[in-house]
C-alpha cells in the first residue's frame, strides 16, 4: 500500500502531459503581448468574447538586466577594532529563528552581517527582525564577503555539504545544523578540509551534549566504560516528505540519528569502533524504525532505539546510563533520576532545555578566545561516519568496523 498524495497526483499529471496523453492546449483561448494587457482586462470585464485561459506574452529577446541580489538593511557599522565574530547566515527557517538567532549575543565583538534564505521576502524579514546589515539571494554574497568570518548553515539537508566545503575553503568558521552532509564523497572532502593544519572551526549542531541535565548526568557517572541506552519515540513522517527523500533530506538516519550517535560518544568519552544495525521492514523501505548497536574503544556498549511506529502520547527521548553500580535516567531533557547506593536523586527543570543556547555561545566563545573547539573535529566527523555505517549495516546485514 502506497499513499496517493497530492504530490504524487501532480507528478502523474505532469507525466501524462509529457507523454502527450493529455492535451491542455485548448484551455488557452487568447494570447496578449505584455504591452496589450489592458486590452485583456477590458475583454474580461466587458465579457466581449468567450475565454478560458489568457496568456501574457513577454519579449524574451529583450535584455531586462540582472536584479539586485544584495539589499542593504542598515549602514555598515564602523569599529575601531574589527569584531571577533562577523556572521553570515545561509538559511534561516523556523528552527534557526527559534533556537539559533535568538541565542547569538550581539555586541561590539559579535555582529550579524548578512542573511540569505530560500525566498527574498524571507531574507528581508529575517534581516529586519534580527538586525542584519544586509539580506541577499545569492550565497556568494555570504561566502565571498571578506568581512564575514563565520557562516551559519541552516538550509535544507542536501545543501549542507556544499556550503560547508565552500565556507572552509574560504577560510571561514562554520556552524552547520545536522547533518554535516549526505554523501560519502562530500564527507571525504570535508574531512580533508577540516583536518588540514590551521583549518577554521567546524561545528555541527549537536546541542544535546550542552543540555543542563546532560551536565548533571556526566557528574553522576563521569566517563569511562559504561552501558548506554538511547530510545527515541520519533513518530512517523510521510514517505513523500522531503526529509525521507534520499536526495534532498537523506532519510532519518543521516538526518537525525547522528544526534544520538554524538550524544553517546560524548557520554562515554571514546569513539565507536563498530556498529551493527537492523531496521524493521516496511512497505516504503524508509528504515526509520531502527535498532543500532555500538561498541566503543574504551569497552563501552551503546544502543540507539529509533522508532517511528510509537504512540504520540509517549515523550520523545529517554536515556539510561549504567556504570559501576549507578544508573541514571534522563527523560526528554526535562527530568533526571539517579539511582545509586542511597536514596534516588531527582532533578526536574521547569521547561525542557536541549542545550541550544549554550551550544551557540560555546561556539562563538571558541572563535573569540581561540580556545579549542567545543566539540572536537574528530568527534564531529565520526558522528557522520557512524551514520553512514548504520545505513551500510542495514543494507548488508553485517557489522561495520573502523
Amino acid at each position: 500500500y502506497v499513499r496517493w498524495t497530492e504530490k504524487r497526483n501532480m507528478r502523474a499529471f505532469q507525466d501524462l502531459i509529457a507523454a502527450k496523453k493529455i492535451d491542455v492546449s485548448y484551455l488557452t483561448t487568447h494570447t496578449f503581448k505584455l504591452d496589450d494587457v489592458p486590452k485583456a482586462y477590458d475583454m474580461i470585464m466587458e465579457k466581449a468574447e468567450h475565454f478560458i485561459g489568457i496568456l501574457i506574452e513577454y519579449d524574451t529577446a529583450q535584455d531586462v538586466g540582472k536584479a539586485a541580489t544584495k539589499i542593504p538593511i542598515m549602514p555598515s557599522r564602523s569599529f575601531t577594532k574589527r569584531p571577533a565574530v562577523s556572521i553570515g547566515f545561509i538559511g534561516a527557517g523556523s528552527y534557526a529563528q527559534s533556537y539559533l538567532l535568538p541565542n547569538i549575543p550581539k555586541g561590539r565583538d559579535v555582529i550579524l552581517k548578512g542573511v540569505m534564505t530560500a525566498s527574498s521576502t524571507g531574507s528581508r524579514s529575517v534581516a529586519d527582525r534580527f538586525g542584519f546589515e544586509y539580506c541577499c539571494s545569492d550565497p556568494k554574497d555570504i561566502l565571498e564577503n571578506n568581512d564575514i568570518n563565520t557562516v551559519f548553515v541552516a538550509s535544507r539537508h542536501d545543501s549542507h555539504g556544499g556550503y560547508v566545503m565552500e565556507s572552509l575553503k574560504a577560510g571561514k568558521n562554520v556552524f552547520v545544523e545536522k547533518p554535516l552532509c549526505l554523501s560519502q564523497e562530500e564527507f571525504e572532502e570535508i574531512k580533508g578540509l577540516a583536518l588540514a593544519p590551521g583549518a577554521p572551526l567546524l561545528m555541527v549542531g549537536y546541542n544535546r551534549r550542552f543540555a543542563p541535565l546532560t551536565e548533571v548526568l556526566r557528574q553522576q557517572v563521569s566517563t569511562g566504560t559504561m552501558s548506554m541506552v538511547y530510545r527515541v519515540n520519533a513518530g512517523a513522517i510521510p514517505a513523500d516528505s522531503w526529509i525521507q527523500d534520499p536526495q534532498f533530506g537523506g532519510g532519518r538516519i543521516l538526518g537525525e540519528v547522528c544526534h544520538f550517535v554524538d550524544y553517546l560518544t560524548f557520554m562515554n568519552g571514546s569513539l565507536p569502533v563498530s556498529v551493527h544495525a537492523v531496521a524493521m521492514e516496511d512497505a516504503s523501505h524508509l528504515n526509520d524504525t531502527v535498532v543500532v548497536g555500538l561498541k566503543y574503544a574504551n569497552g563501552s556498549a551503546g544502543g540507539i532505539y529509533y522508532f517511528a511506529n510509537g504512540s504520540k502520547q509517549l515523550y520523545k527521548e529517554h536515556i539510561e546510563v549504567y556504570r559501576q553500580g549507578t544508573t541514571v535516567l534522563l527523560k526528554d531533557f526535562s527530568e533526571l533520576i539517579a539511582y545509586g547506593a542511597g536514596k534516588p536523586q531527582k532533578k526536574k527543570l521547569i521547561s525542557q532545555d536541549k542545550g541550544q543556547k549554550k551550544e551557540v555561545r560555546a561556539f562563538l566563545e571558541s572563535i573569540k578566545t581561540g580556545r579549542p573547539p567545543c566539540i572536537a573535529v574528530e568527534e564531529i566527523l565520526n558522528a557522520s561516519e557512524v551514520t553512514f555505517g548504520i545505513v551500510e549495516s542495514i543494507r548488508t546485514g553485517s557489522v561495520v568496523h573502523w
